[in-house]
Order: structure tokens, then C-alpha cells, then sequence
């Protein structure tokens, strides 16, 4: 089996991923829970740059990266910009744009939580179209936006099942 085959199961099952809908939600839209991160290639400096403003003209709730709280890691800026990056996204709209900061941050559906520092993931919708700024409200209509639900290991297992026949055929 060569790098195509593995290459078009993959393809198959982030297609699977990106279109599984949930019968409960009607509407016909993918579900996915997200949180925006440090991107691990972002050099400390520039994290750092982005956290400061995060936690103050931002408005990111930063205590619990502050010394003594659950998410404090002075060895680790990546994760502690990847909490105050995460809380800012919730409380700006849930869009790309609001995970941006200079291009320092993404969105995964990893969750990030760690020990005793629980992150909180977005709730309701997210406008990932990138119409809207940091700071705006996201177009929470059907049309422009992901519902997110969790994925279990049944139904990634479910996925790649139907993925890799789908790909010797």
C-alpha cells in the first residue's frame, strides 16, 4: 500500500469528518467542538506579544495563567497564550478572526485542557467564513456557521471503516 492509498484514505475520512450530520440538529450542518490554540510553529516572542494584549486591551480573563493559578506555566508561553487566546475567542464572536492574533493562533478540535487547567470550548455556533473582525459579533445563522459536538471514538472508528473500502475500490 502506497502513499496514494494512504493519502486517499485520509482524504475520504476528513470528508467523513467534515460531513457528518447529526440527526438530533436538523439543519444539515456539520458539528465540531473547537478551541483556538497557539500555533506550535509561533515563536515565543511574538506569543508572547499577542498574550499581552490578549490579557489587556484584549480582555482575555487571564487569571488563571497568572502565578498560582491552575493554567500558570512561566516555561510555557504557548500554553498559557493558548488559554487566554481561547478565552478571547469566546468572547469575541467565535470566528476565525477572533483567532488570529497576527497569525500566531488557529482553531483545533483537539482539546487543550491539561492537569487542573480546563479550557472551555465554544458553545453555540462559529461563523468560520471570516466575514467578521476580531471583537464583532459572528453571524450565527445556519447558513454561515459550524455546530460543534464532540467526536468518540465510535464514530472516528465508524468513519475510517467506510473510508478505506471507499479507497481500494
Amino acid at each position: 500500500m502506497g502513499a496514494g492509498f494512504f493519502a486517499g484514505v485520509l482524504h475520504i475520512f476528513l470528508l467523513c469528518l467534515i460531513s457528518d450530520v447529526s440527526a438530533a440538529q436538523g439543519g444539515g450542518v456539520p458539528s465540531l467542538e473547537l478551541w483556538c490554540v497557539a500555533k506550535n510553529n509561533a515563536e515565543d516572542s511574538a506569543l508572547q506579544s499577542a498574550l499581552d494584549w490578549a490579557c489587556g486591551s484584549g480582555g482575555a480573563n487571564c487569571a488563571p495563567i497568572q502565578n498560582g493559578g491552575p493554567c500558570y506555566d512561566a516555561s510555557n508561553i504557548p500554553r498559557m497564550a493558548s488559554f487566554a487566546f481561547n478565552d478571547y475567542f469566546i468572547k469575541n464572536g467565535l470566528t476565525d478572526d477572533s483567532c488570529n492574533f497576527s497569525n500566531t493562533a488557529a482553531l483545533t478540535s483537539l482539546n487543550p485542557s491539561y492537569k487542573n487547567c480546563k479550557f472551555p470550548s465554544s458553545k453555540g455556533n462559529v461563523n468560520l467564513n471570516g466575514s467578521a473582525t476580531a471583537g464583532a459579533t459572528a453571524d450565527m445563522s445556519a447558513s454561515n456557521s459550524i455546530s460543534r459536538r464532540r467526536w468518540d471514538l465510535g464514530s472516528i472508528s465508524i468513519c475510517l471503516l467506510f473510508s478505506i473500502p471507499l479507497v481500494i475500490l
